[in-house]
């Protein structure tokens, strides 16, 4: 029987049972953006230009040159201040079955796995994991296209539906249904989750996941949400894995860049399902990701998910000389404890790089 069939059966952690709720911690920061600031680049004050003229004509048209100059400058982000950031590295990034690993950040986060499986007792079939370096274009995958029951997960997918379905919250989205909208994505408020996919309707959501190529049966699967959280009878199982709720590492990769490039929706619709990940006035809990993070100076933002040994962790994480999308997909009891040195292993070797 699929997990996604026993959610009748007994209470879920990710339905509200108390007895499993985990203690709450208050983040350092969350959400955002770390872009550093570059100086504008010599010689191109206005000063400078105007001194070289010598008729009148001259330093006018050099002068109007020199302003169009400097406001083109300002415009691609070549100046210090609250610039418009053209990440170009960002912006080129794309992922399908044919995108290449980066081989020394392949070959460390095998390491990693081999090394956090042999001490929790994990097969190399109950982990899957995607670590992409934004910054530096260097991307990890083990196993990605294996999929698993995706437990609270998908709700990322409602997120996406709803903003598609309301392409105006993007320009005034009300406190309260972003609040509510928060404490889906990040206490997995399963009441509110249950809510949001019954006013969408399942089909719905599927069809916008599979309109971003989120999901393809022909190549093992991706994100998919095919039953209400909580009690319901209304099901539709996914056709690779027969899961009601279900992910691949490949495809959550997918998700997360195209958030960061503003690519859902559209880009003021992906600054505010930001936003809504980020949420500031709820506290994340002190589990997996964030536990195996804590002290550091970084911004995260998170989607978990927990349902009986099916445990997971995917998020973006931002900070000095960061930017990475981190996944975690696990099939054991101890995948929390997993998840959590895999997070501060993959934070290591991100900072690593930078030097």
């Amino acid at each position: 029987m699929k997990p996604g069939d026993r959610d009748g059966r007994r209470p879920c952690p990710d339905c509200g049972d108390k007895s499993h709720a985990p203690q709450m911690l208050t983040p350092e920061i969350f959400g955002g953006d770390a872009h550093p600031e570059e100086p504008c680049p010599p010689g191109t004050t206005l000063n400078a230009l105007f001194r070289r003229s010598t008729s009148r004509g001259t330093r006018r048209l050099r002068w109007f040159c020199g302003v169009a100059g400097v406001l083109a400058l300002v415009l691609l982000g070549g100046c210090s201040g609250p610039a418009i950031h053209m990440n170009t590295t960002l912006d080129s990034l794309s992922l399908d079955h044919t995108t290449p690993v980066d081989a020394p950040l392949q070959a460390a986060i095998e390491s990693i796995d081999a090394r956090l499986r042999e001490r929790h007792g994990l097969t190399s079939q109950q982990t899957a994991v995607g670590l992409w370096d934004l910054r530096r274009a260097r991307l990890a995958m083990i196993n990605p296209d294996l999929i698993f029951y995706g437990a609270s997960v998908p709700k990322i997918a409602i997120l996406l539906a709803w903003f598609e379905e309301h392409p105006e919250a993007a320009a005034r989205l009300d406190t309260q249904t972003h609040h509510e909208l928060g404490l889906m994505i990040k206490v997995s408020d399963n009441a509110m989750a249950t809510r949001f996919s019954q006013e969408l309707g399942l089909q719905r959501i599927q069809h916008v996941v599979e309109r971003y190529s989120l999901y393809d049966a022909r190549q093992g699967g991706g994100l998919w949400m095919g039953k209400h959280y909580g009690r319901s009878t209304e099901r539709w199982l996914d056709p690779v894995g027969g899961h009601s709720h279900a992910a691949t590492v490949r495809q959550l990769l997918r998700y997360y860049l195209l958030l960061e490039q503003g690519r859902l929706v559209s880009p003021a619709a992906s600054q505010v399902m930001r936003e809504v990940f980020a949420s500031p006035e709820i506290p994340h809990d002190r589990m997996k990701f964030v536990k195996g993070l804590a002290g550091r100076p970084v911004k995260i933002r998170r989607k978990s998910g927990s349902w009986e040994d099916w445990l997971h962790d995917t998020a973006v994480v931002t900070g000095p000389e960061r930017h990475y999308i981190l996944i975690g997909l696990t099939h054991h009891e101890a995948g929390d404890l997993y998840l959590e040195g895999l997070a501060g292993a993959a934070d290591d070797l991100i900072g690593r790089g930078s030097h």
